[in-house]
């Protein structure tokens, strides 16, 4: 009986969110815990029985008129297309809501547990990945409640750093097919010339408030990559063991509250850092020396900086609408697959031909690289690949999304060209393909460019640039 009673209050829930249009502005968050408890987890360093901080999901929904959108943010390194479907088709069966009006995007923290088949540890976490993400997204639809919301930004840009240079004559490396590079990434600080892109600097909010001005959710976005430097524990048999973390992303989170209210965080408030266009920026630095550091203490240094960043942004926050559009629009774009050219299919069949030890000893990724470019030379590897990418209104904010770790130019380039005076990109989202470099950072070459990070062809980005373009106007166009 219980079950029964259960299942039917919920299917209420489900048929009011399926009818309701709602002539107020409504906001909710939910926050769900996603910690594994199945152990040893699988971390990129190896297998591990250890947790620093805890893993979270986090959603924000919005609602107005018959406008819907849904940002959810997973703590993990990427977010693939099967898994982010299935987690909409299910919460789209529970609340009603379309799943064209969810987004789903990744943190890339590089220190979050692997799911997937093999291991206890790893099937169970594969699993809660795919309950949280459900839950959080329905659960910030439940709690949706009459609300305002503020856009600002500000600049924070002492922790972002582009890591492609160009470096000094004779002294590039060879790439994994063992030609040579224009630029490299994260080289050899005595060789550095200059680096080969710009930086984004600025930090972008979505202040989310009651209609009582109650603090309810806080929506950042920052082009910069992973810190690292989680610690590590060191086991009776003396092996250094890895830590599963959040990073500066689940710190920020942790520490928003209280650059919001002070010594009295709000209850129940959602604070999430979404990545830009970061594919290319990362935290090290390049020019001088950093003092050192205790381990997680960066992180913290980072975090701490981005949240005192948040904080200038929402003080800048003059007026709140209580009446934003909310839409979001969605197409598939058919990306063409990368065509080896004849002079690395010969060089990777060569280098396939060598021994691993020979391969590793001209770049550590040569074979990944070298059976790469075979298996994307054969005649029964696809020619394209549908991604997905949205473009989010809500009131005079835009957010567009792709499934890449985008470079910064393309972020830059988007926020300088689109019709509205605040737009940010959230990259990782609703699926990933590895890195998107625009065309002139294909041509210098370097590891985000390599076939074994990036799959479709160079003109890839200007293609999806051009139909978040389309898109935006026709965002800008609502009245």
């Amino acid at each position: 009986m219980k079950k029964y009673l259960a299942f039917l209050s919920f299917s209420i829930f489900s048929t009011f969110a399926l009818h309701a249009q709602s002539d107020v502005f409504r906001a909710g968050a939910a926050c769900i815990d996603m910690t594994p408890t199945v152990f040893p987890i699988q971390l990129r360093s190896g297998k591990s029985d250890h947790v620093h901080d805890p893993l979270h999901v986090r959603a924000v929904a919005f609602e107005y008129g018959n406008g819907r959108a849904v940002i959810c943010l997973i703590d993990a390194i990427g977010i693939g297309r099967e898994m982010s479907d299935l987690a909409k088709d299910r919460a789209a069966k529970k609340t009603g809501w379309k799943t064209e009006e969810m987004l789903i995007c990744a943190t890339h923290t590089h220190s979050a547990p692997k799911g997937g088949e093999g291991t206890p540890g790893k099937e169970a976490y594969e699993k809660l990945k795919h309950e949280k993400l459900e839950e959080a997204i329905v659960e910030a639809i439940k709690s949706l409640q009459p609300a305002k919301v503020g856009f600002s930004s500000d600049v924070e840009p002492t922790e972002v750093r582009n890591r492609r240079w160009f470096l000094q004559p004779g002294t590039m490396p060879p790439n994994p097919l063992g030609e040579q590079d224009q630029v490299k990434t994260n080289a050899n600080r005595n060789h550095l010339v200059k680096p080969a892109g710009p930086i984004d600097p600025e930090l972008c909010v979505i202040d989310v408030r009651t209609t009582r001005n109650k603090p309810l959710a806080l929506i950042a976005n920052y082009a910069l990559h992973y810190v690292g430097g989680i610690p590590k524990v060191k086991e009776e048999n003396g092996r250094l063991v890895g830590m599963a973390s959040a990073d500066y992303f689940g710190e920020f989170s942790r520490v928003m509250p209280y650059r919001i209210g002070g010594s009295n965080p709000p209850e129940d408030f959602v604070a999430l850092m979404t990545n830009g266009a970061s594919g290319d920026i990362n935290n090290l630095v390049f020019n001088g020396t950093r003092a050192p550091r205790s381990p997680f203490e960066q992180v913290r240094i980072v975090a701490s900086k981005a949240a005192d960043t948040a904080w200038r942004a929402v003080k800048k926050i003059e007026n709140y609408n209580d009446k934003p559009i909310v839409t979001v629009l969605q197409r598939e774009v058919d990306l063409p697959y990368r065509k080896p050219a004849r002079r690395e299919i010969i060089l990777a069949e060569g280098l396939l031909k060598k021994s691993s030890k020979e391969r590793g000893e001209i770049n550590k990724r040569t074979t990944s690289v070298a059976n790469r470019v075979i298996e994307y030379s054969g005649p029964e590897h696809p020619e394209t690949e549908p991604v997905l990418i949205q473009a989010v209104r809500i009131g005079e904010q835009a957010i567009v999304s792709m499934p890449f770790e985008v470079l910064v130019e393309i972020g830059l380039e988007i926020k300088e060209k689109s019709p509205f005076e605040r737009t940010f990109l959230i990259g990782l989202a609703n699926g990933g393909y590895g890195y998107l470099p625009p065309p002139n950072q294909h041509k210098l070459g370097g590891y985000e460019t390599w076939l074994g990070t990036s799959r479709f062809q160079p003109q890839s980005s200007d293609m999806l640039i051009k139909q978040l373009f389309e898109m935006l106007e026709e965002l800008k166009n609502l009245n």
